[in-house]
This record gives structure tokens, C-alpha cells and sequence, in this order.
């Protein structure tokens, strides 16, 4: 299974870890390549997130990381990153 970021799934990574090397840089990197580790599960799980309820549609899924949760879709040959959002 192929997993595809879209541009706007980027924007976010960078300015979550750009948000958070505001008080460690360190932890900035850790959390970006934990994320990335996250996201790598969906290619043998690609259901493994539950449905997004705001979007009520079997393919639009949601992978939760830490306080934040990954929007993907899932289609028959690929996972599409959409975007991160913060849980709150």
C-alpha cells in the first residue's frame, strides 16, 4: 500500500514541529519522525483508523497520534495523507 502526503498534511508537520522546537528542538525532530512511524503502520492497517465523524464517509479515516489526529483517505491502491489536525 502507498502512502501520498499531500501538500497541505506537510504544511502542518512543519508547523506543529516548528511549534514545538519553540521550547525544545529536540523533541521537535523525535516527534516528527514518531509521527512519520505512525503513519507507516497504515500500510499494512489501512483501517485501522476509525471513521472521521464529521465527515461520515467510510474512506475519509482518522489515525490518532499523541494529542493529534492524522486525516487520511483510503482507496484500493493508496492512503492519502490529507491533513493534521490538533484533537482539540
Amino acid at each position: 500500500m502507498r502512502i501520498i502526503w499531500s501538500p497541505r498534511a506537510i504544511e502542518r508537520i512543519a508547523e506543529i514541529a516548528e511549534y514545538i522546537a519553540g521550547d525544545n528542538p529536540s523533541a521537535a525532530g523525535k516527534w516528527i519522525d514518531a509521527i512519520f512511524d505512525r503513519v507507516k503502520t497504515l500500510e499494512k492497517f489501512p483501517e485501522i483508523g476509525r471513521m472521521v465523524p464529521e465527515a461520515n464517509r467510510k474512506k475519509i479515516r482518522e489515525l490518532l497520534f499523541k494529542s493529534y489526529r492524522i486525516i487520511y483517505r483510503h482507496d484500493e491502491e493508496q492512503i492519502s495523507i490529507l491533513t493534521v489536525r490538533h484533537g482539540s
